[in-house]
């Protein structure tokens, strides 16, 4: 317990401290500020201000703070990266995904330090409590195969296993390419790590071609079915000739309208 903060606290920010702590808040607004103090208390800025100085208040936008107990103001406090997000998008139009779920659904052991932030309003980045925060803009129509998880009891928005692996060969740097991200894809469904059937399904929904035909590759190479994959086929069928990785030299494969360029 950090002493010299504990004596700098005047008796009511002693008092909102140790509510705070008993009700194990991460996130607090000003509205529930308000309601741990009396009606006629004519300082609840000055006090917000004073226990933002004192690092027991950091900002996350207008009024909602996330809060530092008292035990851990000495080393800062890394509140979850997902409960962030849902502040910004109370109307629950984003999702969190990309390489942040890459390490959740243990995908790769790299440790990523941007939280990506999918959603259909904003483009920017963020620095908040430590964490780097990366929204990206993108169309609504690519809001699909999500789910909700729980943390610390708030529900938050992530994309499933299986549209996270569709999002893997599509956004595949983190990885170290689409090479590396396809033999993650390969592994997870032979190793039957995923719902093969929704993953096609999602593929399809997907609005990258490029995207599409390279997971039809990777699931014809893993042995999927041309019964399941068929939907997928029909997708791509009479579309130009892409390259695997970014070669134009190699063999064609005409049902997938790829260039082989690669130790498929």
């Amino acid at each position: 317990m950090n002493r010299n903060t504990i004596s700098a606290l005047s008796q009511k920010e002693a008092e909102i401290v140790a509510r705070l702590s008993y009700e194990e808040k991460d996130i607090v607004t000003a509205k529930e500020l308000d309601s741990y103090l009396p009606a006629d208390f004519q300082y609840r800025r000055k006090l917000v201000y004073s226990l933002k100085r004192k690092r027991i208040l950091i900002p996350i936008k207008g009024g909602i703070y996330i809060f530092v107990p008292l035990d851990a103001v000495p080393t800062g406090r890394r509140v979850s990266e997902f409960l962030i997000p849902p502040v910004f998008f109370p109307q629950n139009d984003y999702y969190i995904g990309y390489s942040t779920m890459f390490n959740y659904y243990n995908f790769t052991d790299q440790q990523f330090q941007t939280v990506y932030v999918l959603n259909t309003r904003i483009s920017r980045e963020r620095t908040i409590a430590g964490l780097s925060f990366k929204f990206t803009k993108i169309p609504s129509k690519r809001m699909y195969g999500l789910e909700k998880i729980d943390i610390k009891g708030r529900k938050v928005i992530v994309s499933s296993k299986e549209r996270t692996l569709v999002d893997l060969i599509y956004f595949n740097k983190p990885v170290g390419g689409i090479e590396a991200a396809s033999e993650i894809l390969e592994r997870f469904v032979k190793e039957k790590k995923c719902d093969i059937k929704k993953l096609v399904e999602y593929t399809v929904q997907f609005s990258n071609i490029k995207t599409r035909k390279r997971i039809g590759l990777i699931l014809e190479k893993a042995q999927v079915s041309d019964s399941v994959l068929k939907p997928l086929e029909k997708s791509v069928k009479d579309t130009s000739l892409i390259s695997f990785s970014n070669s134009r030299k190699g063999t064609k494969n005409e049902k997938w309208r790829v260039i082989i360029n690669d130790p498929q």
